[in-house]
């Protein structure tokens, strides 16, 4: 198996159930604060170590204690964490989460860290790759950080992986030969101007993205499961039938295992079969890495297995 090597965010994430999500100018009285160590990079990277992944993450952390708190997440999941800086300038990225009971959430993040993701960090990911392995990317860091990282492992042979999430425009020199994109239906209308908001247009988005230049493209459809396209054909792969309770890192469990799957030789429809079935696990736990599955988890909940 290859090496994954994810390039992107660590957050701290601080938690807060409420009945319901407010409404602009209201005050919704929740349960007690949770802190999770977070982030969709550290997330994702996460998510595909537990499924036994080979997996480095880079990127950086404030010098404050919550950036040794996610130091010590990943390494207690078995993340190489050689590449992870610690900014002494710079506060570790916080997102604030409010959950509502049926699982969706709302997120505010400060990136802290984050934003200084660069050229050293670029350099210390390429690296670690060689011909065949896989770079895993996603936008909590600055764009042009993602840009650079991803013609660099073009040029080593990697395979790049992009989460283009949060939502954001997307150049098409970026698409235009991009191995993996996988987004949600917001993200997906940001970057192809389709409203997608069912299995029709989340077709439509998939198409789009072949007709630019990504090999494998999937947008994430809740409870319908996944729509993908592989070579300009577009199919959808089913959601597991689970009581989520809160979806908050069900996105970076279903890219994480989706490169793992890749990894393992599966092809792109039981592979996203696969991520379907992390991000449902993940959905039905509480916090982002704490409730990220472990293949044996996906084995006893659903029966699924990798090679």
């Amino acid at each position: 198996m290859g090496r994954i090597v994810v390039i992107g965010s660590l957050n701290v994430d601080l938690v807060v159930q409420v009945p319901r999500l407010p409404v602009p100018g209201q005050t919704v009285t929740g349960d007690r604060l949770r802190t999770f160590s977070g982030g969709k990079g550290a997330n994702q990277a996460v998510a595909a170590a537990r499924l036994g992944g080979d997996v480095s993450m880079v990127g950086r952390v404030g010098g404050e204690p919550f950036g040794a708190m996610l130091l010590s997440g990943l390494q207690e999941n078995g993340v190489d964490t050689g590449a992870v800086s610690r900014d002494p300038d710079e506060p570790s990225g916080t997102a604030l989460i409010l959950v509502e009971a049926g699982g969706q959430n709302t997120i505010a993040l400060a990136p802290g860290a984050n934003n200084a993701v660069g050229d050293a960090d670029i350099a210390l990911a390429l690296n670690r790759l060689d011909r065949g392995d896989f770079l895993v990317l996603q936008l909590e860091i600055p764009l042009a950080t993602v840009r650079r990282a991803i013609i660099g492992a073009r040029r080593r042979g990697a395979r790049a992986v992009l989460n283009a999430a949060p939502a954001a425009r997307i150049e098409p020199d970026i698409l235009k030969g991009l191995d993996v994109l996988v987004v949600n239906e917001s993200e997906a209308t940001a970057i192809f101007g389709i409203a997608v908001q069912d299995l029709p247009t989340a077709h439509q988005a998939v198409r789009a993205a072949a007709a630019a230049g990504v090999r494998l493209a999937v947008v994430t459809v809740g409870a319908s499961g996944a729509v993908f396209s592989r070579g300009g054909d577009s199919r959808q792969v089913s959601a597991f039938d689970i009581e989520a309770v809160d979806a908050t890192a069900a996105g970076d469990a279903f890219v994480g295992a989706l490169v793992v799957a890749l990894d393992h030789g599966l092809d792109a429809e039981e592979a996203v079969r696969f991520a379907n079935a992390a991000g449902a696990a993940t959905a039905a736990g509480h916090g982002a890495q704490s409730s990220l599955p472990t293949r044996d988890d996906l084995r006893r909940l659903f029966q699924v297995e990798l090679p």
